[in-house]
């Protein structure tokens, strides 16, 4: 049952788009009005709940929401945020996807089709378009995130309507251009890389990063300038199980050799053209080594192939709804898989845009480089220093690593 309509309160605040509005009661936030054309639109809207202005101090969570929201029309890449929100009125299925749209990063995008799969309903891109039409919250689930096949802008309904969309996606470093196309995204996100291919575009606006990151430390600035610009790219792989694979195999060998390993690994054990927890689980450590595997990586790919073959290991889609944070701690229960192996799946697989790894050395070794140092910087004084790089520390480390290469 719905509380009183005259429980609902409502408070008005300033952002760098104008005057939003945020509604809520015992309950938690029933609606979140973005900026509105005047004034008297947006008592219109209030009007409509109906709401009355709050007399008396606002809930912490409330606050919370405020800055939060605040924030991100100021474009700071906040990390994923659950907001108390009010679900009288929404169905489950659409709370079910809420949920899940809250979970997806700033700077990436989903389709409804993937929406749909990450809320446990795959087929239901449709219902998911009528759930995003209808988000009493956004921002709060931040519907801008999702596009249509494609890549098209699809709807959205606050004022403004695509306009908006593509303003907010452009603070998050998604640039759409004026044509709704499949061609559109200039720098469109991919969060769910599931089927093969080759090289992939960055999920953020690089042209965007290198803009960040040259304000943010003219020292790197000048060598920034020598690189040129990112051409980094993903390489996704079919599943997280070969992705970490391979990541275990690469671990400390030169890339000639690792690779030569690896094929030979696939060569013998995949029983098709990517190799499988299937095909490994069950093994003996002894004829692992006899395709040129350390102990240490024997053990550790059968205890990667046990992890997923027993569902511990987390899938892509649930990786997607993780922080980095997250990701590292759950990858990093596999044996073998350290923080510096999430890291680079961090970067290289998904395409987070704001990942450090302080334990690279040819990274420190690189800012030691920018600094002109004689040392190679600990990896606390990296931390330290890389917190100016911030919401894009991807981009910064590929200018370290490609700065490294310059300096032979």
């Amino acid at each position: 049952m719905s509380s009183p309509s005259h429980d609902i309160e409502f408070a008005l605040f300033d952002t760098t788009l104008g005057a939003c509005a945020i509604a809520w009661n015992n309950a938690g936030i029933c609606r979140l009005l973005l900026p509105e054309e005047n004034n008297t639109a947006m008592l219109g809207k209030l009007a409509q709940l109906p709401a009355r202005p709050h007399d008396k101090s606002v809930p912490r969570y409330v606050i919370t929401a405020i800055e939060y929201i605040v924030r991100q029309l100021a474009g700071e890449m906040a990390p994923p945020y659950n907001a108390k929100l009010n679900p009288c009125g929404v169905s489950p299925f659409r709370m079910r996807v809420y949920h899940a749209l809250q979970q997806v990063p700033a700077g990436t995008t989903v389709s409804y089709g993937e929406l749909a799969a990450l809320a446990g309903s795959p087929g239901a891109a449709r219902a998911v378009g009528s759930a995003m039409a209808n988000n009493p919250w956004p921002l709060l689930v931040p519907c801008h995130r999702v596009l249509a096949a494609g890549g098209k802008l699809g709807g959205f309904t606050a004022h403004g309507g695509v306009a908006t969309k593509r303003r907010l996606l452009k603070l998050e470093g998604v640039n759409m251009c004026l044509e709704h196309s499949a061609r559109s995204p200039v720098k469109r996100a991919t969060p769910s890389p599931a089927r093969p291919g080759g090289p992939r575009p960055l999920p953020y606006d690089a042209v965007a990063a290198t803009r960040k990151l040259r304000r943010a430390d003219r020292t790197l600035a000048r060598w920034m300038t020598r690189v040129g610009p990112i051409t980094m790219q993903l390489k996704p792989k079919r599943t997280v199980f070969a992705a970490l694979a391979e990541a275990i195999v690469y671990q400390q060998l030169t890339t000639k050799a690792a690779r030569a390993i690896y094929a030979r690994v696939k060569k013998h054990l995949a029983r098709k053209r990517i190799l499988r927890a299937n095909d490994i689980a069950g093994m003996g450590v002894e004829p692992l080594r006899t395709l040129g595997l350390s102990r240490a990586k024997a053990r550790a790919l059968l205890d990667l192939a046990e992890k997923t073959q027993a569902r511990k290991l987390p899938t892509r889609a649930a990786l997607l709804r993780m922080t980095d944070a997250e990701i590292v701690t759950h990858l990093s229960a596999v044996r073998g898989v350290g923080p510096w192996t999430v890291h680079m799946f961090l970067m290289f697989q998904l395409g987070r845009p704001d990942v450090l790894a302080s334990g690279d050395y040819a990274l420190r070794k690189g800012l030691g480089v920018v600094l002109q140092r004689d040392d190679v910087p600990s990896p606390a004084e990296f931390e330290a220093y890389g917190k100016r790089w911030r919401p894009f520390r991807s981009a910064a480390s590929w200018y370290l690593w490609q700065i490294l290469e310059l300096c032979g």
